[in-house]
């Protein structure tokens, strides 16, 4: 009885162990740093673009009136957002600024404070837009608010540049990097977790005919991929190797043989989706999310002399 307890407690203490290890070894912030310049870059284009319709959105006489927005989201009325408390006057000054954050951040000057407004300011806009938001402003979201909490300004950065450290003053390996990375490989896969037990309740990607419904859609069309209609096979091998990667993707994507291949599928998914649907912006963040799951060494490998 006594080994059988034994037993038990040393299976519990391994899984405590590997538990600890997962969140809070310490671990090299170089990748976190390559995703925030490259998320940084995704934010500031994103917000730019508001630029266009700014008064539309965002001004006194927005399409989207502040006290209506609590409609939209299911009666929830704690949508907080900046432009609620600035005189329309403030209007452009507040988005100007915001801007030069934004960029500050994906240039990593001060990375600790701007990563952080940057954050609260993506968090603002989308609640102020809420009725115009997709799924590019809750990527964009999430992201913000990981790289707010790791030191995601070590590397690819200004702040690095300016310090003036070489290579023999490489940034320590920190609990905070590493549990900023995990918090964004996690969230990567709940988002592709449940976009692919959603779809599995779809009868269209059952049939294999889900990505043709997808590419013969004008109001999205940006390549005429409408020859496909002759090739159906084709149409339904893209339909089912696209759900079983969805679906997969949680698990396939952390053992080292087939986290590659589960990365570079991502990446042909989202950027061909970016191409032929029109939807780049929202393609590229993906891709940056998936390369939270790139090792240091393979960063390092590739891109070492950028990061010094």
């Amino acid at each position: 009885m006594n080994r059988e307890v034994l037993s038990v407690a040393e299976y519990a203490r391994s899984w405590i162990q590997l538990w600890d290890r997962f969140w809070f070894r310490p671990a090299e912030s170089i990748v976190l740093g390559l995703v925030r310049l490259l998320a940084g870059c995704v934010i500031f284009y994103t917000h730019v673009a508001w630029s266009f319709e700014l008064e539309t959105f965002f001004g006194p006489s927005s399409i989207i009136p502040a006290d209506h927005r609590g409609l939209l989201a299911d009666g929830w009325n704690f949508y907080w957002s900046h432009f609620d408390w600035l005189p329309g006057f403030l209007l452009w000054p507040a988005h100007v600024a915001a801007l030069v954050i934004m960029a500050l951040f994906a240039l990593g000057w001060k990375t600790r404070i701007t990563s952080i407004l940057t954050a609260l300011l993506v968090i603002s806009y989308a609640n102020r837009a809420t009725g115009a938001q997709f799924g590019l402003d809750q990527i964009n979201a999430f992201l913000a608010i990981y790289l707010a909490l790791g030191p995601s300004g070590e590397y690819f950065s200004l702040d690095r540049w300016l310090s003036g450290r070489g290579e023999a003053t490489a940034p320590v390996p920190s609990v905070m990097a590493n549990l900023s990375l995990r918090l964004i490989q996690v969230h990567m896969c709940l988002v592709y977790f449940f976009a692919g037990t959603g779809k599995l309740l779809g009868q269209t990607w059952w049939e294999g005919t889900a990505i043709w419904g997808a590419v013969a859609n004008f109001e999205y069309q940006t390549l005429d991929l409408t020859w496909l209609a002759g090739e159906l096979w084709f149409v339904n091998l893209l339909t089912w190797i696209t759900l079983f990667w969805e679906v997969s993707y949680s698990f396939l994507i952390w053992p080292r043989l087939t986290r590659p291949i589960w990365i570079l599928i991502a990446v042909a998914v989202h950027l061909g989706i970016g191409v032929a649907m029109g939807m780049m912006t929202f393609g590229l963040i993906m891709v940056v999310g998936n390369l939270s799951f790139l090792t240091a060494p393979f960063v390092r490998r590739w891109l070492g002399p950028l990061a010094r």
